[in-house]
């Protein structure tokens, strides 16, 4: 007996409603806010840098407009990401917030790499590399103070809603205030004395940003290669599948991130002689109890009667319309018509119950059935009973 369980999808409107309202509200609340930060930063540091001739605020200033950019595309994921499940999409469309990371992550990577060759090439000349404008310093410890302040504030909204996207969002910004820390250092050996500093500075910020973009790409990268959860949590869900009642064993399971959720497949053994209803139940108890416990989008369950996950032994066995065609002609006989049959495919054989109506004369039925078991290429047991007469 084999039987699937798993979620269906959902039919919407076309009026946009998110699957998780208070993780979506929180989201653009949150990015809204950066946005503004990031705009206000961007303009100051591009505008400072440029005119107060520090390249390494100039270097700082395209780190913030990335964190623009990167806002925009959460703000798009968000809304698009938690969009209900549809024909098209029938496990949802989590993982565009995960497409939103790689891009994000690459483009990260090409802007780190063009400002370290730019940085690179400008050391080479020390001697055409300008004492910087005093205002830079303040412009780089606002920054500074800025970019902290937006990461504990990001940092926050993330753990609360449990987004690895606003995770990763945040510890961008805390990667922006850490290169400012840098970008301070720098002017501040500039206006000592040590006008390099500033270039050095900018090939600093130029690989921070670059790391961090290979970090996202890499995680984005494991996520879209269907990378399994952690050791820990896949014994923590196999437990859970094994307390469930009427659950024998577990003999495999599956598990792939989607977004900050999990899709799990399990194959539970049950016993052999359960109902197909009553299978189901137990199915359905299982994912219910994963669903429950876990940090799971959804469960499919799949059932079984034997352990078979290192062979088929039932792949040979015909199939059901076969081996009633095979039974009658080893019975010689004709069963009443409403005789109901049930079949047990356990081991590459076959165990079957017959049982005849009431007004039907059983006779010798039972000593031919066993005499047929005896040398059948797929019965192993054959067991007749009858209905008791109607009262």
């Amino acid at each position: 007996m084999k039987n699937h369980t798993h979620a269906h999808g959902h039919d919407k409107s076309a009026a946009f409603e998110p699957a998780h309202p208070e993780r979506f509200a929180a989201a653009r609340k949150s990015t809204w806010v950066s946005i503004v930060v990031n705009l206000f930063l961007t303009l100051a540091q591009l505008i400072g840098g440029f005119f107060g001739k520090s390249q390494s605020l100039m270097a700082d200033g395209l780190h913030s407009l990335s964190d623009l950019l990167a806002d925009i595309m959460v703000l798009f994921a968000n809304r698009h990401g938690n969009k209900h499940a549809d024909a098209n999409h029938p496990y949802g469309h989590a993982r565009i917030e995960t497409a939103a990371s790689l891009i994000l992550g690459v483009s990260l990577v090409v802007v780190g790499g063009a400002l370290l060759i730019s940085a690179g090439m400008r050391l080479q000349h020390p001697e055409e590399v300008h004492r910087v404008e005093a205002y830079t310093f303040w412009v780089a410890l606002f920054t500074l103070a800025a970019k902290e302040t937006l990461f504990r504030y990001m940092l926050a909204v993330a753990k609360r809603v449990r987004s690895q996207m606003l995770v990763a969002n945040a510890w961008h910004a805390r990667s922006d205030a850490a290169s400012s820390l840098v970008v301070l250092i720098g002017i501040s050996g500039n206006l000592l004395g040590y006008t390099f500093l500033d270039l050095v500075a900018a090939a600093v910020v130029s690989v921070m940003i670059a790391w961090m973009g290979i970090q996202f790409a890499r995680d984005a990268m494991l996520e879209l290669v269907d990378t399994g959860l952690e050791a820990e949590e896949v014994r923590a869900i196999r437990n859970t599948l094994k307390s469930v009642p009427g659950v024998l064993g577990l003999h495999e399971l599956r598990t792939r991130k989607m977004a900050d959720n999990a899709l799990v497949d399990a194959h539970i053994m049950v016993d052999p002689y359960v109902s197909v209803s009553e299978g189901h139940y137990i199915a359905e108890a299982a994912r219910a109890a994963v669903l429950r416990s876990h940090h799971v989008m959804d469960v499919m369950v799949h059932i079984d009667p034997e352990d078979d996950v290192q062979s088929k032994p039932n792949a040979h066995t015909p199939q059901r319309h076969l081996l009633l065609v095979h039974l009658h002609k080893r019975l010689a006989q004709d069963l009443p018509a409403d005789t109901r049959i049930v079949l047990h495919y356990l081991n590459g054989k076959i165990e079957a119950e017959l049982l005849l109506p009431a007004t039907a004369t059983a006779g010798d039925l039972q000593a031919k059935c066993d005499a047929i078991v005896t040398d059948d290429p797929y019965f192993k047991r054959i067991d007749v009973y009858q209905d008791a007469a109607p009262k």
